[in-house]
């Protein structure tokens, strides 16, 4: 596969909130960086916050550059949505990297039902 199919079964088994499959494509060292600073060097951390999330994807751009891939999307809660940008590097089959641009303020904003 790859670095852009890397990326996109990835974000089609976190959709499917199948966590397992998507540990996989993830290397045991990733670093991943979130817009506050916040910090993942761990990968059943990482996907136990995303499970607590359940949120879903839909991808608006991909840009692909060798190892690197940046995704540009929607991602949306049971409650909130919100435009993401996140960048993805790919090293011998593995997620290695993640960093995430996005508007934290969303996720700890009162919540309303519609």
């Amino acid at each position: 596969m790859n670095p852009k199919e890397i990326v996109l079964a990835y974000i089609e088994a976190l959709d499917r909130h199948d966590w397992p499959t998507a540990g996989k494509h993830l290397a045991a060292n990733i670093h991943i960086k979130g817009p506050a600073g916040e910090a993942f060097r761990n990968v059943d951390e990482f996907l136990s916050m995303m499970e607590k999330q359940a949120g879903k994807y839909d991808i608006k751009k991909i840009f692909v550059d060798g190892n690197d891939v940046c995704l540009l999307y929607d991602f949306s809660t049971k409650t909130v949505s919100t435009f993401f940008s996140s960048w993805y590097q790919v090293k011998d089959g593995k997620i290695v990297s993640i960093q995430t641009v996005f508007d934290p303020r969303v996720f700890s904003a009162p919540q309303t039902k519609p």
